[in-house]
């Protein structure tokens, strides 16, 4: 199994305040199991980037939404 090791969050639900980065880095580790290894380690440089540039949901202090933040992870170059 691929997932974050953390609750489901019923206290966000429907209110777009959950945090995805462990999810998108849980997926992550599913590219790389399938072989994937080049395009999981660019999720995660672009994950790191997003987070380094102060974009973060509200858990760790930012104002990013749930649906914000792929977006946000998205938009780093693949360097």
């Amino acid at each position: 199994m691929f997932e974050p090791a953390h609750s489901s969050a019923p206290k966000h639900k429907r209110i777009n305040k959950a945090d995805p980065c462990a999810t998108i880095l849980a997926c992550t580790r599913m590219l790389q199991y399938l072989g994937a290894a080049d395009g999981a380690n660019a999720i995660i440089r672009a994950t790191a980037q997003t987070i380094a540039k102060g974009t973060t949901t509200r858990d760790p202090g930012g104002s990013a939404s749930t649906s914000q933040m792929p977006y946000a992870i998205i938009g780093h170059p693949k360097t």
